[in-house]
């Protein structure tokens, strides 16, 4: 009797699991709706990993050229000639992007060291305080004045980068930061800490 019950306990829990889905099938008949065929996407992801992009990353790299090439034809564009060429490209101009991204994130570390450092000196009390009290200004403003400043000041992002990310004109870009450091430096004097 006790064999039964945990016969019937084992097949419960393997129905309850979830199970990876099966690999696809070469004989299966391509998606229709994938702009991508199989050797096209292995070609993305080769140019994708020639240009550096981390194994983990290289799915990802292949649904944004996907992306991509639907887009292209939801916007009414025609298809490339060569989708397996431009696809490369697009994969190409991926993997820069993903380098810079990754640069930028670099110099952020390399600030935040030197800041660090800078705050662990003798004179960090004061150089903490001003952090303290940055940080509090900044949750104190609004939040598309807080998106804008740490874009702009923690991010390392140009004006127009920020504007296109945001889909907002530069100008309002601009007038945010304008307003936001303002409004920064005015509470910055208020508690009298520069």
């Amino acid at each position: 009797m006790l064999r039964i019950g945990t016969r019937r306990a084992a097949r419960r829990q393997e129905t309850d699991r979830p199970h990876p889905p099966d690999p696809p099938d070469p004989l299966d008949p391509p998606d229709p709706l994938d702009p991508l065929d199989p050797a096209q996407e292995d070609r993305v992801r080769a140019v994708l990993a020639l240009g550096g992009v981390p194994h983990a990353d290289l799915p990802d790299g292949v649904q944004q050229v996907r992306l991509k090439l639907l887009e292209r034809a939801a916007d009414g564009r025609e298809a490339p000639r060569d989708v397996s060429a431009w696809a490369a490209v697009v994969a190409s101009n991926l993997a820069m992007d993903w380098h810079r991204a990754r640069r930028r994130q670099e110099r952020l570390g390399e600030r935040l060291a030197v800041l660090w450092r800078e705050t662990t000196d003798e004179d960090g009390a004061e150089s903490r305080a001003l952090s303290m009290a940055v940080a509090q200004g900044l949750g104190e403003l609004p939040d598309a004045q807080r998106q804008v400043v740490v874009l702009r000041f923690y991010a390392d992002l140009p004006v127009r980068a920020i504007a296109a990310e945001l889909g907002i004109p530069e100008g309002t870009v601009k007038s945010r930061l304008h307003t936001a450091v303002r409004l920064l430096r005015a509470r910055l004097h208020e508690g009298e800490v520069v």
